[in-house]
């Protein structure tokens, strides 16, 4: 089974200094493991660090994550598609659970979600992504997918800005059994620094309910920008 991963990144070098070279050590030199940056356009060093460590660099036109997602799954040579973000590190286990998981017949997944931020209320919210339950499981768990569904359900849906995320997965739960792997990625809590806690969760839970009664991308933006004007 080859495995294309798939990082989308806008102005990420900080992150992708650490993650590259933990990929490395993690997939070694035997696995058959492509590593695929979609750079939106960053104007740091993201692009000369993927070309450092080898990295496939596809350059995307737009700066929208569906549209990155979507344009490296497009690159990507391998029968397994995994998402990940530039700043979560997945377990060393990754590739194993990956294939355990598909080989049982789960066609597409995520792991459970960790954070890099000993806070009492992130590792509350971790514990709950190992339900295999709806508004649970974003991008931030890294996904996983076999290349033939992902391709059939049209990838992710660029006419979202908000949720793409979370509506592939509501699509693959229709269509094919998803399962949540149990050892955890750790992905930074950086924006829950800046932010605070409670006040970025509690946007992440609006946006969420007001996704699934129907409200407009428009509508979505408005109320990320009202929260954080």
């Amino acid at each position: 089974m080859r495995l294309s991963i798939i990082i989308p990144a806008l102005n990420e070098a900080d992150s992708l200094q650490k993650l590259f070279p933990y990929l490395h050590a993690v997939i070694g030199e035997d696995q058959d493991v492509e590593l695929i940056l979609v750079d939106g356009g960053s104007q740091d060093a993201s692009p000369d660090i993927a070309n450092e460590f080898g990295v496939i660099l596809v350059k995307s036109d737009v700066q929208q994550r569906a549209h990155q997602l979507n344009l490296g799954a497009r690159s990507a040579t391998g029968g397994v598609f995994y998402f990940l973000h530039a700043d979560t590190f997945p377990p060393e286990e990754f590739i194993g659970g990956i294939e355990e998981a598909i080989q049982a017949g789960q066609l597409s997944g995520c792991f459970r979600l960790s954070f890099d931020w000993e806070h009492w209320f992130l590792r509350l919210h971790g514990w709950f992504t190992r339900f295999n339950w709806d508004g649970f499981h974003y991008g931030d768990q890294s996904l996983f997918v076999r290349r033939d569904i992902f391709h059939d359900l049209d990838g992710f849906d660029e006419s979202l800005d908000i949720m793409e995320d979370f509506d592939l997965v509501r699509r693959l739960k229709r269509q094919v059994p998803f399962t949540v792997v149990k050892k955890p990625v750790v992905t930074s809590a950086r924006r829950y620094r800046e932010i605070g806690v409670f006040r970025l969760q509690f946007l992440y839970y609006l946006i969420f309910l007001l996704f699934r009664i129907g409200c407009s991308q428009r509508c979505l933006w408005k109320v990320y920008h009202y929260c954080f004007k």
